[in-house]
């Protein structure tokens, strides 16, 4: 089995349903005998160019360790879901499990917004 990285762009309108669609995924790798090593969900962030008349989208960021049948199954449900705008597969070299760049810049943010809300109370 393979190691990759997949990166999901979701419309944001459809925010709310990033859990349940997240928990279809997981069932399909995990009942495939695919295994999940890190998930990461990085909120509604701005778009560099408009997709579809949008200018924001939610991301998700998923390595999951998995076999080529499994794989063509993720491909095939993302590209017939409506709610995912892009999708990015990466094939990895090994399995990547602490936080991302990106979730540290997100995990930086948050806490900057709450300093914020407590300094302004």
């Amino acid at each position: 089995m393979r190691h990759y990285e997949i990166i999901l762009m979701i419309h944001p309108d459809q925010s709310e349903q990033v859990p349940a669609m997240l928990e279809r995924y997981k069932s399909l790798i995990t009942t495939g005998g695919g295994a999940i090593h890190r998930i990461e969900d990085w909120g509604r962030r701005q778009l560099t160019y408009m997709i579809n008349k949008l200018a924001k989208a939610h991301y998700l960021c998923v390595n999951i360790e998995a076999s080529k049948e499994i794989m063509a199954e993720l491909e095939h449900a993302f590209k017939f879901n409506d709610a995912v705008l892009r999708h990015l597969t990466v094939v990895k070299s090994k399995a990547e499990t602490g936080p991302s760049s990106m979730m540290k810049t997100v995990e930086r943010e948050e806490a900057r917004k709450t300093q914020q809300a407590e300094f302004q109370a």
